[in-house]
C-alpha cells in the first residue's frame, strides 16, 4: 500500500524553526516529485514547495521566499521542509504529496496520494 508520513509538526514561536518529514511506504520517493502543500482555517490548499526528481526545487508562496526550502533524501525515502522564521501567518496544517510524476505542478489535483497532514501553530 503506498502511503506518505508526515511528521515534525507542532507548536513554535514567532521566529522559530521546524523540519517536516516526508515519509513514503510501499514504493520509491526518487521516481517522483514530491510537494508540500499547507491549508490554514477556512482557507483553500495551496501548494508551498515541491522537489522534482532530480533535486529542482519549485516555490509557489512569495511569501516563504528566503525562509522555506524542500530538500529529498532518497536513500532515507523522505522528503524534507526545513521552515525558518516562522510567522502566525504560516499556521497551517501542511500535507506532502506525490504526483506519481517526475514533475511537480501547482494544482493540487494533480497529486494521486496525500500525507495526513501535520498540524504548524506560531503563536507566542
Amino acid at each position: 500500500q503506498l502511503q506518505l508520513v508526515e511528521s515534525g509538526g507542532g507548536l513554535v514561536q514567532p521566529g522559530g524553526s521546524l523540519r517536516l518529514s516526508c515519509l513514503g511506504s510501499g514504493f520509491t520517493l526518487e521516481y517522483y516529485a514530491i510537494g508540500w502543500f499547507r491549508q490554514a482555517p477556512g482557507k483553500e490548499r495551496e501548494a508551498v514547495l515541491c522537489v522534482n526528481n532530480s533535486g529542482f526545487t519549485s516555490n509557489y508562496v512569495d511569501s516563504v521566499k528566503g525562509r522555506f526550502t524542500i530538500s529529498r533524501d532518497d536513500a532515507k525515502n523522505t522528503v524534507y521542509l526545513q521552515m525558518n522564521n516562522l510567522k502566525p501567518e504560516d499556521t497551517a496544517v501542511y500535507y506532502c504529496a506525490a504526483p506519481m510524476q517526475a514533475t511537480c505542478f501547482r494544482d493540487s489535483y494533480e497529486y494521486d496520494y496525500w500525507g495526513q497532514g501535520t498540524q504548524v501553530t506560531v503563536s507566542s
